[in-house]
């Protein structure tokens, strides 16, 4: 099943640029998904089980600045352009 995930990841932290600029190079290092960025989100799309995968383990690594704030809204489709 594909999926596209919209992300929008808030470090609560007066330096908050280099731990958004972080998650979002280790996102794109995941070889089975595609990340595309913009100035207010990241899409993820993917086959379901990797994009998930792939956001769990990224998201874990982030918590541990603290206070960590991550949206995300879930499609079960791919709507990615490209």
């Amino acid at each position: 099943m594909n999926t596209s995930v919209d992300i929008s990841y808030y470090p609560l932290k007066e330096e908050f640029i280099p731990a958004i600029l972080d998650f979002i190079d280790r996102l794109n290092k995941h070889e089975k998904i595609k990340a595309k960025t913009n100035g207010m989100s990241t899409q993820v799309f993917g086959e379901y089980f990797d994009v998930m995968n792939a956001l769990t383990e990224e998201i874990h690594k982030s918590f541990e600045i603290p206070h960590s704030v991550f949206i995300l809204k879930i499609v079960n489709a791919n709507l990615s352009t490209n």
